[in-house]
């Protein structure tokens, strides 16, 4: 385990922080959270994929759904500082480079092997898999935007609780990339750079919007794309709120713990819209969680979270195509996650760490900042570049 202590940085706090100390961006536990919350996602896709019913519900919510908000209130925080701290060229190859290669590979994955093993099971030979609709070819071109159009492969899985899907985890990466995409935009704007405030404003707008899906959908008709973006983003942009503040706003237990009961009040009161309204209150509590919560140094130097969530569904779906829903709710999720894990880390090893890397090494870092310009807007962009380094896997 990592033994450094606080997580929170050591160093005198600087002179416009109100209260706590800066986050430590190169100690801290938020990989072994992102993988917490991948396999919450593994175990709560348990239920339907073995056919059990009465998941425990939250305000309306399952254990995945929740686990997917605090992946993009992470990202929010983390995918902001790599905004502010780089120029929109570098930041939209980076983001690119996170998301695609794995992704990609994951497709092929889905039409190379699961699928195949799927329709031997049922149908006792390959015969007509390369044709039969949805055809592998076209699930890999119809899905290679991100935006999952097509979930089975040949008509698989089979004879299994929920047939019809061998990935049911992708969809949120396209959501992700959407947040990344309204980022980069505000990024752009000298204002969101020179002042928290303004992308605070675009917060509560964004959570104004969810309050009010129900008008919303009158007028989009009722589009599922704008549904979830409009669930998702308040989340992003919590995290986001959190990091423009953070040269004001440090770490501190006491705000942490009162922010996590907030959260937990308003989700109970206000179902719809209480989660979103505490994207920064759950990102505050969740970052003030990493400061003390410890992290293996293989956890904090290998982040294999994405691997883990992009794959864990599938093998979980090969397991009950063997009949694997028999076994029961808890020997089933510990066999997908023997499973998924050693495969995410490949995915780390192989391609995810490597890609980065390369990108990283034709990086072009905007120029210095200028003295009387970083007077203006050092709490923003000087923040940026002090938390760079916590976006190893972002």
């Amino acid at each position: 385990m990592s033994r450094t202590g606080a997580r929170v940085s050591s160093k005198k706090a600087p002179a416009g922080l109100l209260l706590g100390k800066p986050l430590d961006p190169r100690n801290n536990s938020l990989n072994l959270i992102r993988l917490i919350l991948a396999l919450a996602v593994l175990v709560h896709h348990s239920w339907p994929l073995t056919g059990s019913a009465n998941e425990p519900v939250f305000a309306g919510e399952t254990l995945g759904g929740w686990a997917v908000s605090g992946f993009f209130v992470i990202s929010g925080y983390l995918i902001t500082g790599s905004r502010f701290s780089h120029g929109l060229g570098d930041y939209l190859v980076h983001r690119v480079a996170r998301i695609m290669p794995a992704f990609i590979v994951c497709l092929l994955t889905m039409v190379a092997f699961f699928a195949p093993i799927g329709y031997f099971v049922a149908r006792g030979s390959l015969s007509g898999y390369f044709s039969t609709a949805t055809s592998p070819l076209n699930f890999l071109i119809s899905n290679l935007t991100l935006k999952m159009n097509h979930y089975d492969v040949a008509g698989t899985p089979l004879n299994v609780p929920y047939a019809g899907a061998w990935n049911g985890s992708l969809w949120s990466l396209y959501y992700e990339f959407l947040c990344y995409l309204v980022v980069a935009a505000l990024g752009c704007f000298a204002i969101f750079r020179k002042s928290p405030w303004f992308l605070t404003l675009i917060f509560a707008a964004s959570v104004a919007a969810q309050a009010n899906i129900d008008v919303i959908n009158r007028y989009t008709n009722g589009n599922f794309d704008v549904v979830l973006l409009l669930k998702l983003l308040p989340f992003f942009l919590g995290g986001a709120v959190l990091f423009v503040w953070k040269s004001r706003i440090g770490i501190h237990w006491v705000p942490a713990v009162a922010s996590l009961i907030v959260s937990l009040l308003m989700v109970s009161a206000f179902p719809l819209w209480g989660g979103q309204a505490s994207g920064v209150l759950i990102a505050y509590g969740t970052l003030w969680i990493s400061t003390w919560l410890p992290q293996p140094s293989l956890i904090a130097k290998n982040d294999v979270s994405y691997g883990v969530y992009i794959y864990a569904f599938a093998f979980q779906q090969l397991l009950a195509v063997f009949g694997g829903q028999e076994w029961g709710l808890v020997l089933f999720s510990l066999a997908a996650a023997a499973l998924t894990i050693p495969t995410a880390i490949a995915s780390w090893v192989w391609i995810e760490r490597p890609v980065m890397r390369r990108v990283r090494r034709k990086d072009h870092r905007p120029k210095a900042i200028p003295v009387e310009r970083t007077m203006a807007i050092a709490p923003i962009e000087q923040a940026a570049t002090r938390t760079d380094s916590v976006r190893t896997s972002s």
